[in-house]
């Protein structure tokens, strides 16, 4: 609870995987992939319930396993390829009998976020008065450098009035998939994360890795291996 406020956290986490099959519970460093969020759900200071969401039983063992509360099994029609995440949310709000002031999602496939980022990320979003928050890094390559590619293999600015030093580029950041926070009855009668009135909440790059494909999976695995110090770094 953080400022008398109840708060639920929900780890989303369906057996379907095309990128990487069987992703959500593919060891990484010797550990489920689902468990590094419900750890670092339950080391969060604020969050008053972690539950999973997910249709697939093998899954929902191993989070049992790992002390996640499952209240219910996901149906199978909210666990499709064209299923929203925000489906799934608002079908987990609505079936727990019991209610909480904000949401926070936890995506299984953001594995490095700390429980400092998720506490972090709340208590932003109650300080600054939001409803909604949505954590963000800065991207690889400024967006104002992008083109589209033509039919006849020309490049074409995505941007108009580019400054010439990359001093002069305005801060743009991107979605990591880390967090995201909502007040539940906004969630519920918005149904979304992203309005004109979302804050964001920063975070290195480091701890931004969203698994999606295999090398995603390599990538993330070398990190976490650094972040807990088990690779020596020579400079």
């Amino acid at each position: 609870m953080y400022q008398q406020k109840k708060i639920l956290a929900i780890i989303p986490a369906r057996g379907g995987s095309k990128g990487v099959p069987r992703k959500n519970i593919r060891l990484l460093l010797g550990k489920p992939l689902i468990q590094w969020s419900i750890e670092n759900a339950q080391k969060s200071q604020y969050i008053d319930r972690v539950i999973l969401s997910s249709e697939d039983s093998e899954i929902i063992q191993i989070a049992r396993e790992g002390g996640c509360e499952v209240p219910f099994i996901r149906p199978i029609e909210l666990a499709q390829d064209e299923t929203t995440g925000i489906d799934v949310i608002v079908h987990a709000l609505e079936t727990l009998t019991e209610k909480y002031d904000y949401v926070v999602v936890l995506q299984p496939t953001s594995p490095l976020r700390t429980a400092e980022d998720i506490d972090a990320a709340i208590s932003q979003t109650m300080m600054q008065g939001a409803e909604f928050c949505v954590s963000v890094t800065t991207p690889e390559k400024h967006p104002y450098w992008s083109f589209l590619l033509t039919e006849t293999n020309c490049l074409k600015a995505v941007f108009s009035d580019i400054p010439s030093r990359r001093q002069l580029l305005p801060q743009m950041v991107t979605l990591n998939g880390a967090i995201y926070v909502a007040n539940s009855s906004a969630f519920l009668e918005q149904k979304t994360f992203l309005t004109a009135a979302t804050h964001a909440y920063l975070m290195p790059k480091e701890r931004s890795f969203d698994i999606d494909t295999e090398l995603d999976f390599q990538l993330c695995e070398y990190m976490a291996q650094l972040l807990s110090k088990q690779v020596k770094v020579y400079k």
